[in-house]
């Protein structure tokens, strides 16, 4: 079991780069296996759920190399359509194979994946869509069978802007026979990350970023070379962190218009921020509650960030109140927080921050990956030192996240 340790109370000052998206590679890379001949992936992220996603690439017959944060892939001979269970459980994005294997082989076989457990995150939404496309699905024993003849274009009207079903009709649909239309599509960002890989494969796919999305199917994919957008996340927890801390810092090759909402929160709350075309500075002297958070589909409150912001505010002036509409198990934190001396009441899918003078360093366990996350905010922030077991969850979407606070000052060291 893997350990993070912190000695708090060191404020954090100057510069880093933010790394690219965990939640626009893992689908990019399910494209690059409809594609023929070379796919090139910059700014990959150096992350746990990057490797798993090249883990059943290779699975499936393609062949991938890595050089730093480049990743090359050729899917040229790759045949498979099965993904073994063991790959399947290591994270929840595997699903979003389930589109691109179908578009490829027309047959596809997975069990229901694994990851963050953050209650029901259910797949029915896919399912819907995939046997509407013409695909037929078999349940059984833990598993998907999944076979077609030819995946046939249509109009889908999703119950909920689902990301993850989003971006698995696209893969489906892409080299698909005629014309699908995604109503109430999700907008994040990553979702217009795909498309523009996929049109720069040979797609023809338009709106992403709305909440419609029209794909005409083709009939063949190239491989095209593509650099990922920054991590918002990612970035939102560095912000957290310098604010929590009464630090100064710059964050480069960021994306402030992916933020819009969860800058304006911070700005309420005491930070100063500067943003440029590809740049974040922060910089706090004091936080005030008084705030609601409500966790939303974007353009809205991520509920990725509530977490971190959780933890940045538990030594605000007054009380915050975070209502997390999202998923239903999303205040793990919590009892870790308390564990610091935090002052957290829940109810429900309510949760309200009152802010403390001191947290205090102890043994806490990250319970999923932006739980721990916002247990490594508040151990920059706490007085003494903070262990955080478990951390093989964090580094499943943050890379070298203890260089990057050691750069900005943090005292802060691994036990892998």
């Amino acid at each position: 079991m893997s350990k993070i340790v912190i000695e708090g109370g060191y404020p954090l000052c100057g510069v880093i780069d933010i790394q690219g998206a965990k939640n626009s590679i893992l689908p990019i890379l399910a494209a690059a296996y409809l594609a023929d001949g070379d796919c090139v992936i910059d700014n990959c992220p150096d992350i746990s759920d990057t490797h798993a996603a090249i883990e059943i690439l290779r699975a499936l017959g393609s062949t991938v190399t890595i050089h730093g944060n480049t990743v090359y892939i050729n899917s040229d001979y790759a045949c498979g359509f099965e993904i073994p269970d063991k790959l399947m459980r290591k994270m929840r994005s595997s699903i979003m194979f389930l589109g691109a294997i179908l578009g490829k082989k027309k047959r596809a076989l997975v069990s229901f994946p694994g990851g963050c457990e953050l209650g029901p995150r259910p797949i029915d939404i896919h399912i819907s869509a995939l046997s509407k496309m013409g695909v037929t699905i078999r349940e059984e024993f833990g598993y998907l069978d999944c076979e077609c003849k030819n995946i046939k274009g249509t109009v889908l009207d999703l119950s909920f802007p689902s990301v993850g079903a989003t971006e698995n009709i696209m893969l489906a649909a892409v080299k698909a026979d005629g014309v699908t239309v995604i109503n109430n599509a999700a907008k994040e960002p990553e979702i217009e990350d795909l498309q523009n890989f996929l049109v720069k494969m040979g797609g023809k796919i338009s709106g992403a970023g709305s909440g419609r999305i029209i794909i005409q199917g083709v009939p063949k994919l190239t491989g095209t070379r593509h650099s990922v957008i920054p991590d918002r996340i990612v970035t939102a927890t560095y912000i957290c962190a310098v604010a929590a801390t009464g630090g100064n810092a710059l964050l480069k090759k960021a994306e402030a218009s992916h933020l819009g909402t969860l800058l304006s929160f911070l700005r309420e709350s005491g930070c100063e921020i500067n943003t440029y075309d590809d740049a974040i500075q922060v910089s706090c002297d004091s936080l005030k509650g008084g705030h609601t958070v409500r966790t939303m589909p974007f353009p809205g409150f991520a509920t990725d960030a509530q977490a971190v912001c959780m933890a940045m505010m538990c030594k605000a002036r007054g009380s915050t109140v975070f209502i997390e509409t999202i998923f239903e198990s999303r205040f793990k934190q919590v009892g870790e927080l308390l564990r610091m001396g935090a002052k957290i009441t829940t109810e429900g899918r309510v949760a309200v921050t009152e802010g403390v003078k001191k947290l205090y360093g102890t043994t806490v366990e990250a319970g999923d990956l932006r739980g721990g996350a916002s247990l490594v905010v508040a151990g920059l922030s706490a007085e003494g030192t903070t262990v955080i077991d478990n951390a093989e969850h964090i580094y499943r979407g943050y890379e070298n996240i203890e260089k990057n606070l050691s750069d900005l000052g943090a005292k802060i060291t691994s036990e892998k």
